[in-house]
């Protein structure tokens, strides 16, 4: 059923005021419809700004992401991988490779278009070798903390004689030395990039590492041979105290001259004794027969054992010198005797970031302490090419 107001209220209000609120009504909606229309504006650009600066940070965070995984700057092996994968996905798709996943590769210079191949690095570090005379295998190591070590020296033994029965003994002079070993300093340093050390995982240090032990290992195996005995440790070469035998040729390495060399040691020294020479002398040596036609080097016949010269073991030191003329290429005896080696200290190493630190490079600095001397003599002879 439908209610209906009385005619006399819907027209109570006269007509020029019912005209004048119509308008403003109609104001009013118009003006929360522009309202309405410069919010949506105001909120459309918002969204339009806030998509556009997000859409370009996205990117900006993309790059950046993609140069640290980039070769050689931190990225490693992953982002070598990653340089890998995205070559071949490029060769597979050519230009339809997404632009994010090209950003990983290598432009190409301006004369050509594309991406460079990716390098790739090897694990495998290529290194020379390295050959160090032995003669600290051989040769008696002591550890110390003291800068040198003295060793005590007896020059002779006691004077005794038969007495007879009521006869008096009678006094001996006993004299004594002393030899002094002095630790001599090793050292260098190495200055590598940041970005090498950084990238490297390690491995660049420790192959600097690994250089100054053979470094070091070599420079002292070539001292202990023929180091002069100030700045370096005393080799057996250049010791004045250590006897010669001569070749009685001046090239030509004589059979009878080694065995006399052998021979001209005590027995005590000769049943210890090794044979100290480089490879070219031990050729020629492996090519001289005795007097029965029987060589006089011999090879191990069994694992582990050294090979031989008239029964004794042999050395083979790099840093002796070839068969020449007034040359020692041979040497024969007890080291363990004879040479002594002091360590004062280990191979050290010492990282320094700071003193060149406005270069980007760290400063490895090794350093090694080490002495050597000839303390007895007697134990060791050389061989000079020479006929006297």
């Amino acid at each position: 059923m439908k209610h209906t107001l009385p005619i006399e209220t819907r027209s109570a209000e006269p007509i020029e005021t019912r005209e004048e609120g119509g308008d403003d009504i109609a104001a009013a909606v118009q003006a929360v419809g522009e309202l309405r229309s410069a919010v949506d504006q105001h909120r459309t650009a918002i969204d339009t700004r806030v998509t556009t600066e997000l859409r370009s940070l996205t990117e900006r965070l993309d790059a950046i992401d993609v140069r640290t995984q980039r070769p050689g700057n931190g990225g490693g092996e992953a982002a070598d991988a990653e340089e890998r994968k995205t070559w071949l996905t490029y060769i597979r798709k050519g230009v339809q490779t997404p632009d994010v996943e090209l950003k990983a590769l290598t432009v190409a210079d301006d004369t050509q278009a594309g991406y460079l191949a990716p390098a790739e690095v090897a694990k495998e570090v290529i290194r020379e070798i390295t050959e160090i005379s032995p003669i600290r295998q051989y040769a008696s190591v002591r550890n110390t903390s003291a800068p040198s070590v003295k060793y005590p020296k007896r020059s002779g033994i006691t004077n005794a004689k038969w007495e007879g029965e009521i006869e008096e003994s009678e006094e001996s002079t006993v004299t004594f030395g002393q030899t002094e070993i002095v630790a001599k300093r090793l050292t260098t340093y190495v200055d590598i990039s940041n970005s090498l050390l950084m990238g490297s995982d390690g491995a660049a240090e420790a192959e600097v590492r690994q250089a100054f032990a053979e470094d070091f290992a070599q420079k002292e195996g070539l001292a202990f041979v023929a180091g002069d005995g100030f700045k370096e440790p005393e080799g057996i070469l250049t010791s004045s105290a250590i006897q010669y035998v001569a070749n009685g040729h001046a090239t030509n390495l004589s059979t009878d001259a080694l065995i006399s060399l052998m021979y001209s040691l005590p027995a005590q020294y000769r049943n210890r004794g090794v044979w100290v020479l480089n490879g070219t002398s031990l050729a020629t040596i492996r090519k001289l027969k005795d007097g029965q036609g029987n060589y006089l080097w011999q090879p191990a016949f069994q694992a582990g054992q050294p090979e031989t010269i008239l029964g004794r073991p042999v050395a083979e030191a790099i840093d002796m010198p070839d068969i020449a003329s007034n040359a020692f290429p041979v040497a024969f005896g007890d080291l363990g005797t004879g040479y002594r080696i002091i360590d004062r200290m280990q191979l050290g190493t010492l990282t320094d970031p700071y003193t060149q630190a406005k270069r980007a490079i760290t400063r490895l600095h090794g350093t090694r302490w080490v002495g050597g001397g000839v303390v007895q003599p007697a134990a060791i002879r050389k061989l000079k090419m020479a006929t006297s």
